[in-house]
């Protein structure tokens, strides 16, 4: 998997599965013992990405704390995790755009941000969004943490004045 992730960030979802093999320093046929295709491979490395991203933005939540304090939390454990993780965030910005992902990957890894979808169902419970689907209220978090983490790449010493500026407009969308 950390092959396809160096291979797939750097070449695209175009890259050749004996690239990805040579990357993991093993034959080309071996790869297919573990996956019987290129969108096996996708729809497993697009799973354990998305679990790996919403478990890094649910780390250490505070309960005790009120929902927007939490949801502050979330959203800095997030941009944490895609800034540091450049490759993981590149490959998996492939995947969700890929074709190839099924309709069931996609569900369980929705099913991993059960979490920080239970906040934003929360935060937007008596804000301006709160009659809208999730699934859009979810789409303009995303949209936002990728703009913020763009920002904070390019200008790392404004970092957390980009992260700050990125969370209060989301509040203000939502809450």
């Amino acid at each position: 998997m950390s092959a396809a992730i160096r291979v797939i960030a750097s070449e695209g979802l175009g890259a050749a599965t004996a690239t990805i093999a040579k990357e993991a320093e093993v034959s080309n046929g071996s790869l297919f013992t573990y996956f019987d295709t290129k969108a096996d491979l996708f729809n497993q490395l697009y799973i354990e990405l998305k679990t790996e991203m919403a478990s890094a933005a649910l780390d250490g939540l505070p309960t005790e704390c009120d929902i927007r304090e939490q949801l502050l939390r979330t959203w800095t454990n997030w941009l944490r995790w895609a800034t540091s993780c450049p490759e993981k965030r590149r490959t998996l910005a492939h995947l969700d755009v890929s074709d190839e992902i099924t309709s069931e990957s996609h569900q369980t890894a929705s099913r991993t941000g059960a979490g920080i979808a239970m906040l934003l169902e929360r935060s937007r419970a008596n804000g301006p969004m709160r009659d809208v689907p999730l699934g859009f209220v979810a789409a303009l978090m995303g949209a936002l943490a990728e703009a913020t983490i763009d920002f904070i790449i390019r200008d790392p010493a404004n970092a957390d004045k980009h992260g700050k500026a990125g969370f209060e407009a989301l509040w203000r969308i939502v809450a």
